[in-house]
């Protein structure tokens, strides 16, 4: 594979990155959107995600219009708030039938376009101005999007009934095409926006993973769901490829040989594409001047600096040990994408089962890559959300309370309804409220989606609560249950992982910010894959075990010193 170099890659006008969370795809689209402006050309280069630190890179507050960027001649940046935009969108819809119509009918418009479809809907709604705006086409050379459309919302927009009108009377649950209500006038603008992103000559999606299993295997699926809907033209990136290897340093060496079996091993469904790779970075990617470095060098800043590893403080076991004397019954491990939940979930479930908890260990996370080898002959119970079995037997509940009761014109509405993939998601959420009840028995382990679907998740408890009391009467006593539980911390903890590094710590940041205005409970932190607790001779490794600490230290300070630890391990 070539190194990923801007110089020699023929990039389209339209250049959309995209990935698993913390893999270095909000890096690497600042990083290419600097060096494009620094060759002369006009660059607008835009967020989507919901947690953005473009503001945090560019020291500079940043929002839904075009800001000129001083210290980058010709970089124009948008940092787009999807669930801001939700909210303009959903009073866009109800507002003008406000005093007109029923309160009860209001309320029922208003649940309808809660939840994560509404954010995803109202993210294109706002993207697709730029990518269908041919002024923007004219002032710009490159048009930059950091994070793609999904093909979950691609799918929505596709449903041939979403732009028709709503069935007035709702009996058969809540899904996508409620929150498409209200689209009609930009049904051009959202297919233009499709077609653009399906023309190769128009558009590149830059798939971005690392030398890991799991970001490599999201990086397939991303690709196989986005290829289905006509978006074929990919490049694949791999950043973070170790290079120099001091054959006498076991950790540069194990590190080394680990990335090089996973590059063995890429998922056939990516080998078709073009792929790069970017070298492994000593220093933090947070500001202009290490963004403007990251395609080209290294700077070895504590290179004559005396080195030692950092003693350990805090461990996971601490946190196990708190959590068992505690008696919490739900434990939440949440964190950006990528940063070891996964992992930590298992070691915390083992933990407590150790010291005498009857345990329950789940998953919520789409990617379903729970290591279940890991609790064998452990006690401990498991189970996992299979995401099509649940969306079937809801489908099946759905039809269920419908037949015989409504016209077959209604019933073929309902099954194009039922094809969404906000049934999907409501199907998920129901189990969901099924194992958090699992916590009258025993304690309950939960390995998260990454944050933002994981707060969607969430943040719908309570309109979906509403909606099961609208489409079917009483709710269950599972979803009745829930908030109230996660609310409660006497029962409930959150543990946030992250990483030493800037990004995954201020994503961690606002993720705390978001559930204290939940109402939902955190204590516990985890810095994961710490190189500052190891010994290394490699110079490189040395100087990013350094550029850690101030990332350590601003835990330590979140958390309230209430933040474990754990080394870097192969």
């Amino acid at each position: 594979m070539k190194a990923f170099n801007i110089s020699e890659i023929v990039l389209t006008k339209y250049l959309f990155f995209t990935g698993k969370g913390g893999v270095g795809k909000t890096s690497l689209a600042c990083a290419t959107a600097i060096g494009l402006a620094d060759a002369g050309k006009k660059i607008l280069l835009i967020s989507t995600d919901p947690a953005s630190n473009l503001q945090d890179i560019f020291n500079q507050s940043l929002n839904g219009n075009c800001v000129q960027i001083p210290e980058v001649q010709g970089l124009t940046v948008v940092n787009l708030d999807p669930e801001e935009a939700a909210g303009v969108y959903k009073e866009s819809v109800v507002g003008p039938f406000r005093g007109k119509l029923p309160v009860s009918v209001i309320q029922n418009m208003e649940e309808q376009l809660s939840g994560s479809c509404t954010v995803e809907i109202a993210a294109f709604n706002e993207f697709s101005d730029f990518i269908t705006d041919p002024e923007k086409y004219k002032q710009y050379d490159h048009i930059i999007f950091d994070t793609a459309p999904t093909g979950h919302a691609l799918r929505m927009l596709q449903l041939p009934s979403a732009w028709s009108t709503f069935i007035s009377e709702s009996t058969h649950g809540a899904s996508c095409l409620g929150q498409l209500s209200g689209l009609e006038q930009r049904k051009e603008i959202y297919k233009q926006a499709v077609l653009t992103l399906a023309d190769e000559k128009e558009t590149n999606l830059i798939l971005v993973s690392r030398p890991e299993v799991s970001p490599l295997l999201e990086a397939a699926r991303s690709s196989s769901e986005l290829q289905a809907l006509g978006i074929k033209n990919q490049i694949l990136v791999i950043n973070a490829i170790l290079q120099d290897v001091d054959q006498q340093d076991d950790v540069s060496v194990q590190l080394f040989n680990q990335q090089k079996e996973v590059l063995l091993h890429i998922p056939d469904s990516l080998t078709k594409y073009p792929a790069f790779t970017i070298p492994l970075r000593s220093y933090n990617l947070s500001n202009i001047d290490d963004i403007r470095r990251m395609l080209h060098e290294d700077v070895l800043v504590h290179a004559n600096t005396e080195y030692k590893p950092l003693n350990q403080e805090l461990t996971k076991e601490d946190l196990i040990d708190d959590l068992y004397r505690s008696g919490k019954r739900v434990v939440f491990v949440m964190g950006k994408g990528g940063v070891g939940k996964t992992t930590l979930a298992a070691t915390i479930a083992i933990g407590l089962a150790k010291r005498g908890a009857k345990v329950h260990l789940t998953t919520t996370d789409p990617a379903n890559h729970l290591d279940y080898d890991v609790a064998t002959g452990s006690g401990i119970s498991l189970s996992r959300i299979n995401e099509a079995k649940v969306l079937e037997q809801y489908k099946n509940e759905v039809r269920a309370k419908v037949v015989g009761t409504i016209s077959a014109f209604d019933m073929e509405y309902i099954e194009e309804d039922l094809r969404s993939p906000c049934t999907q998601e409501i199907a998920v959420f129901k189990a969901f409220a099924q194992i958090v009840e699992k916590a009258d028995q025993e304690t309950v382990v939960i390995d998260t989606a990454p944050t933002g679907h994981t707060l969607l998740l969430l943040d719908a408890t309570e309109s979906y609560h509403r909606e099961v009391q609208r489409t079917q009467g009483d709710s269950s006593e599972a979803v009745r249950n829930l908030l109230p539980r996660l609310r409660n911390p006497q029962e409930t903890e959150v543990v946030i992982v992250t990483l030493p590094e800037a990004t995954p710590v201020f994503e961690a940041e606002r993720l705390q910010k978001d559930l204290q205005r939940a109402g939902i409970h955190n204590k516990w932190w985890v810095v994961n894959a710490c190189f500052s607790m190891i010994e290394t001779r490699n110079p490189m490794l040395r100087e990013k075990a350094m550029h850690e600490l101030i990332w350590i230290e601003k835990v330590k300070e979140l958390s309230n010193n209430h933040a474990a630890l754990i080394r870097w391990n192969k």
